[in-house]
């Protein structure tokens, strides 16, 4: 039972990977809703992110951007760049994670985000974090059990607020 659930999840990871770079090449706008946690501060868990194209030439340090691993998306921000402009890799790093991972792949790269749509509202991720994200961040990645309680309060205090009036 467990292979035909692993087997039908990385089919469904296989085809959003694909469906979200052909949306990219042809339009150069992605709305896509997020899951993990690996992010906070910056991005939470039900946060929709608006990601345009880019390459590696188009993204700088700090920036928060999008890329495939293996067949799963992961948005993460980027901390460094290497290598040659015709072979350049870009370092990336989950706010929220104690390690950087593996270099993305100017092919793997697929775009960077460009705005956070979170209840209602939308602003521009910023390249750094202030200090109360930069202990939250911390937090985080000290302690998988800080990462749940983040969430936990965010959606419960999501679940407090009314949404904010549409005209």
């Amino acid at each position: 039972m467990k292979l035909i659930l692993d087997r039908a999840r990385g089919a469904a990871d296989v085809l959003k990977s694909e469906l979200a770079g052909q949306v990219l090449r042809s339009a150069g706008r992605l709305r896509l809703g997020v899951s993990g946690w690996s992010m906070l501060p910056t991005v939470w868990p039900k946060d929709t992110l608006v990601i345009e194209r880019a390459n590696c030439d188009e993204v700088c340090v700090g920036d928060v951007v999008l890329f495939r691993r293996g067949h799963r998306l992961v948005v993460h921000r980027v901390i460094g760049k290497a290598g040659e402009a015709s072979n350049q890799t870009v370092l990336t790093r989950g706010d929220g994670m104690p390690h950087a991972d593996d270099p993305v792949n100017s092919s793997d790269l697929m775009g960077r985000v460009s705005w956070i749509l979170r209840r209602g509202r939308s602003f521009q991720p910023g390249r750094s974090l202030n200090l109360p994200e930069r202990i939250a961040a911390a937090l985080v990645r000290r302690s998988y059990w800080a990462g749940r309680i983040l969430t936990e309060l965010q959606l419960m205090r999501e679940q407090e607020r009314p949404l904010p009036c549409q005209n």
